[in-house]
């Protein structure tokens, strides 16, 4: 089972494009580390405060990978410098 995550999200103290890419660096970092997950922002680079990342994982059973990806999402919003604003979830 492979599930997708795209997440869009609002980084308000971000001031420039180096505080930005700073912050998503430590929480894909994490995320790859944590939870043994691929991540990458896949839209908004050239924007300040805005940003879309894609995680994906893969596991031999559905339920594995929904609770692997629901741990993630928890893990993001745990970072106060980060608001989740959309979340769009796909199964392959």
């Amino acid at each position: 089972m492979i599930v997708s995550v795209e997440v869009d999200g609002i980084i308000y103290d971000a001031q420039s494009l180096k505080n930005k890419r700073a912050v998503l660096k430590r929480i894909m970092t994490r995320l790859r580390n944590e939870f043994n997950i691929a991540v990458s922002e896949l839209e908004y680079q050239d924007l300040w405060q805005r940003t879309r990342i894609g995680l994906v994982t893969i596991a031999s059973d559905k339920v594995i990978a929904e609770q692997t990806m629901q741990q993630a999402l928890a893990f993001i919003d745990s970072f106060p410098e980060f608001e989740r604003t959309e979340t769009h979830q796909e199964w392959l």
